[in-house]
């Protein structure tokens, strides 16, 4: 099959090509995915498998089952997020978890789909699963209007909170839109101190943003961050820091939302697969998720 792969841990991006690759392994309780976050350089177990195939997002067809795989058909439309340390989805074919993957209706379509996945994935799990959002909260989402951030100020406000959006002048009106109560500009010096205390912050941007996020929760609130540990605490409350996990069941729930309407993926670019090296290359981004078709 076709795929892109990396070779050289060292130059990671640098060593992307597309060429021909075995075809994935199918193991119990497996499933391979036919297509329409750069891989992990070690399996479960430490040991190095170079060259890795990068890319988790997955949007595609069911080809085959493997013996003891149950839930899903050959044929079937999907979506998902496979495992950190086997390879990912940048190839004609994947073997992934049949428990990784949902159930994709047939009024979404596979370009939208894989721009949903994480995104959607961890904007729920951060908001609901680690945050703990509740009806008649506020929540402060920083990063508004990146893929994340989109995701999670869309959540947040369909499940009834009262939600502040953060980030650069210029992405106000977007953040709006996209059904925040409120804009908050990060570029002004001390906007901390023009935003009322909120029950929750959802983080996708780090560094000082995430150091004062601290003193604007409520007592008992909760920080929850993507962008790396924090190292300044609430007095009174929780401070988290997490990487998304596959999860059929929260899904199962972003794509219900998603049809109903309440969470609109944003697709930038979309490139075949012989160009992926190039996107990982590029220094210059697009709004929304780049999506590499697969022919």
């Amino acid at each position: 099959m076709r795929a892109v792969r990396a070779h050289d841990r060292e130059a990671a991006v640098d060593s992307l090509i597309a060429e021909d690759a075995p075809y994935p392994y199918a193991g119990e309780g497996d499933v391979i995915v036919k297509l329409g976050w750069p891989a992990s350089w070690v399996d479960r177990s430490g040991r190095d498998r170079a060259p890795v195939i990068p890319g988790h997002e997955v949007s595609g067809e069911v080809a085959e089952l493997a013996v003891g795989t149950t839930g899903l058909s050959v044929g079937q439309r999907v979506l998902g997020l496979t495992d950190w340390n086997r390879d990912g989805t940048l190839a004609d074919h994947v073997a992934v978890e049949a428990r990784n993957l949902a159930p994709l209706p047939a009024d979404i379509d596979h370009t939208h789909a894989a721009a949903l996945v994480m995104p959607g994935l961890t904007a729920w799990q951060g908001l609901f699963v680690h945050g703990r959002v509740e009806t008649g909260q506020t929540v402060l989402v920083h990063g508004a209007r990146g893929g994340v951030g989109m995701a999670a100020t869309q959540l947040a406000h369909g499940a009834g909170a009262r939600v502040i959006g953060s980030g650069r002048a210029r992405s106000r009106e977007q953040v709006l839109e996209l059904g925040a109560d409120e804009f908050v500009d990060l570029e002004q010096p001390a906007w901390h101190e023009a935003v009322d205390r909120v029950d929750v912050v959802f983080d996708a941007v780090g560094g000082e943003v995430l150091d004062r996020s601290a003193a604007v929760l409520r007592p008992g609130g909760t920080l929850v961050t993507i962008a790396h540990p924090p190292t300044l605490r609430p007095e009174d409350g929780r401070a988290m820091y997490f990487i998304v996990e596959p999860n059929r069941d929260h899904l199962v729930q972003v794509v219900r939302i998603c049809r109903e309407g309440g969470l609109r993926p944003l697709v930038g670019a979309v490139r075949p697969l012989d160009q992926a090296p190039q996107v990982f290359r590029e220094k210059k981004t697009t709004a929304g998720k780049t999506v590499i078709h697969v022919a």
